[in-house]
């Protein structure tokens, strides 16, 4: 990343900075499943996303927010209650 990208980053808010995090892991997810299905150009691409992602978090932490980045917004919802079993009655 070149140092003009890292000062045109800094500019960004936290709410930017946490969707292009979120943007990087989509993109990095899709590459490593392209590459584990045998397409293996993808990893100078995963490599570049990798680092950029790195910079994205450092520039979030220094804004002093703390915690992960929730990726999707089902990751955000809570989890379903798990459903208990009715006991079966017995037969004759």
């Amino acid at each position: 990343m070149k140092r003009t990208d890292k000062q045109a980053l800094e500019g960004l808010g936290v709410a930017e900075l946490e969707g292009k995090i979120r943007e990087g892991a989509e993109q990095m997810f899709r590459i490593k499943f392209q590459m584990s299905m045998g397409q293996g150009e993808g990893l100078k691409k995963y490599r570049e996303l990798r680092k950029e992602r790195a910079v994205l978090m450092t520039l979030r932490s220094a804004k002093g927010v703390t915690g992960p980045v929730v990726l999707t917004a089902a990751a955000a919802a809570p989890a379903p209650a798990a459903k208990t079993k009715k006991p079966r009655a017995k037969k004759a």
